[in-house]
C-alpha cells in the first residue's frame, strides 16, 4: 500500500500559491483522513527568480512543463496554470500517462470538458474540476453526488463576482457603471481587461460546465444566449426597484421535455428571490429538482484560497481513490441526446423601456403592435414628456416566447424608440 501521495503542481499564481498553502499547513489533518502524506513534489513556473510565499525547497520549482508529466513518481497532477491551448495539452497529456488530474480551468472545461472527460474515461483516470465553477461553493460534488438521486430541471445563478460587484455598487450606492468597474479593479475582482466579465462569456462557460453535468448531456457554448451589461440603460435600475425587482448578471438553464434552453444577461428577479440579496463578490446557484424541490448554495466564488479549498478537496477525492484503486469509476458519458430550444419556445416575461412622441394615437399604434405578435401586456406605465417632446414607457408583459419577444423590439423600432429590454424571471405566475 502507498505511504505517500505526490503532486505535480502546474501554476503558481494566486490559485496555485493557495494549493500548496494549504497542503503544507493541513498536513495532520490530511494523514489523519487519508492515512498516508501528501506532498508537492514539482512546480511548474514562469520565473525561477520571483520570490514565493510558500515555503517550498528550491528545487521543487521548475520551468520545464514536461519534466512534471513525464515524471513516472507523481500521481496526480493539479492545473492551475489557466489559459486554453498549453492547459489543455497538458490535461490531455497526463491523462494518456495515467496520472489522475485536478484542474480549475472553467475555458477548458466549458470547450473540451466533454472529450476531456471521455479521454479519462478511457485511460480510467479521474478528472476532478470542481474549482471550474463559484470558487469556494462545492456546486460540482452537489450536483454529482448530492443530488445524484435527483432529477434537475433547472439551475440559476449568480456564477460571476465582478457583474455582482458592479451591480451591487450600481444599486446600493448609486454609482456608474464606469465608476463600479473602476472599484472592482482596484480591489482585484476586475481583471485589467473586464470584458470577459462584463460581456458575460467567463458566466457563460460555468453555465455550459454546470448544465451539461445537471442534465447528463452536451451543452456547447454556442448554446448559450449571451447579452453582456454594456445594454444596461441609466434609469434602469431604479425603474427596476420601482416594480419590486433587483438586476442580477445571472446565468440561467432550464430543461423540460422540449429541450434545455441555457443563458447569460441582466434580468430582473423580484426582490423577495433569494438570489436578490446576494451582493457584492459573493456567488449562488439556485437549484430546481423534482424531488429536493428548490435549494441555494451560496458563497465566496473567487479568491486565491476559497478556490484553492476546492482544488484541494478534489485532491482529496483523487487520493482516497487511489487508496482504494478505484480511480475512473465514475461514469461521464452523457446520458441523453443534446436537444437545445428554439427560440419560439423559450418563455419569459420582459420589461420593455421605450422612449415615443408625446402625442395621440402613439399608445394604441404600440399595443396594436404587441396584438400582432401575440404578446399580451401585463401593465403599462408612463413618464412625463422630457423637454424634447419625448415620454417614457415601461411595459411589463405577460409570458410570451424569446422569438415574440424579438419580433416586438424589432417591429417597435418604427414606432418608438427602445432604450431597454430585459427578461423577468423568478416569479410563480405569468
Amino acid at each position: 500500500m502507498k505511504n505517500e501521495i505526490s503532486i505535480g503542481l502546474l501554476g503558481f499564481g494566486t490559485v496555485g500559491s493557495g494549493v500548496a498553502t494549504i497542503l503544507q499547513q493541513h498536513q495532520k489533518d490530511l494523514r489523519h483522513k487519508l492515512g498516508v502524506e501528501v506532498s508537492i513534489k514539482k512546480v511548474l513556473i514562469k520565473n525561477k527568480n520571483k520570490d514565493r510565499l510558500a515555503s517550498l525547497e528550491p528545487e521543487v520549482f521548475t520551468t520545464d512543463i514536461e519534466e512534471i508529466l513525464n515524471d513516472p513518481s507523481l500521481d496526480i497532477i493539479v492545473e492551475v496554470m489557466g489559459g486554453m491551448d498549453e492547459a489543455k495539452e497538458a490535461i490531455e497529456k497526463a491523462l494518456a500517462a495515467g496520472k489522475q488530474v485536478v484542474t480549475a480551468n472553467k475555458d477548458v472545461m466549458a470547450e473540451h470538458g466533454h472529450e476531456l472527460l471521455k479521454l479519462a474515461d478511457e485511460k480510467k483516470c479521474d478528472l476532478f474540476y470542481e474549482a471550474s465553477v463559484a470558487g469556494g461553493i462545492p456546486i460540482i460534488r452537489t450536483l454529482e453526488d448530492g443530488l445524484a438521486s435527483d432529477r434537475i430541471s433547472s439551475l440559476m445563478g449568480i456564477v460571476n463576482g465582478t457583474t455582482n460587484f458592479i451591480l451591487t455598487k450600481m444599486k446600493q450606492e448609486n454609482m456608474s457603471y464606469e465608476d463600479a468597474l473602476a472599484e472592482a479593479t482596484a480591489l482585484g475582482y476586475a481583471e485589467a481587461d473586464p470584458s470577459s466579465d462584463v460581456d458575460g462569456l467567463d458566466a457563460a462557460r460555468k453555465m455550459v460546465i454546470l448544465s451539461s453535468l445537471a442534465y447528463s448531456t452536451e451543452v456547447h457554448l454556442d448554446d448559450v444566449l449571451i447579452r453582456g451589461m454594456k445594454e444596461i440603460r441609466d434609469g434602469d435600475l431604479e425603474l427596476a426597484q420601482g416594480f419590486g425587482y433587483t438586476m442580477k448578471m445571472v446565468g440561467s438553464s432550464t430543461k423540460d421535455e422540449d429541450g434545455i434552453e441555457v443563458a447569460v444577461e441582466p434580468i430582473f428577479l423580484p426582490d423577495s428571490h433569494p438570489l436578490s440579496s446576494v451582493n457584492n463578490e459573493f456567488n449562488a446557484v439556485y437549484i430546481y429538482g423534482d424531488a429536493v424541490g428548490e435549494t441555494m448554495l451560496y458563497g465566496p466564488g473567487a479568491g486565491s484560497l476559497p478556490t484553492a479549498t476546492s482544488v484541494v478537496s478534489d485532491v482529496i477525492a483523487a487520493c482516497r481513490n487511489i487508496l482504494l484503486e478505484v480511480n475512473g469509476k465514475r461514469v461521464h458519458a452523457a446520458q441523453y441526446e443534446r436537444m437545445i430550444k428554439p427560440e419560439d419556445s423559450r418563455y419569459s416575461k420582459y420589461f420593455h423601456r421605450l422612449s415615443v412622441k408625446d402625442e395621440i394615437g402613439v399608445l394604441s399604434k404600440l399595443t396594436a403592435i404587441y396584438s400582432e405578435h401575440g404578446a399580451s401586456l401585463q401593465s403599462v406605465k408612463q413618464h412625463p414628456a422630457e423637454d424634447d417632446g419625448n415620454s417614457e414607457l415601461v411595459l411589463l408583459t405577460h409570458k410570451i416566447s424569446r422569438q415574440q419577444h424579438l419580433d416586438v423590439i424589432k417591429e417597435l423600432e418604427g414606432t418608438a424608440s427602445v432604450i431597454s429590454h430585459y427578461r423577468i424571471e423568478g416569479e410563480e405566475s405569468a
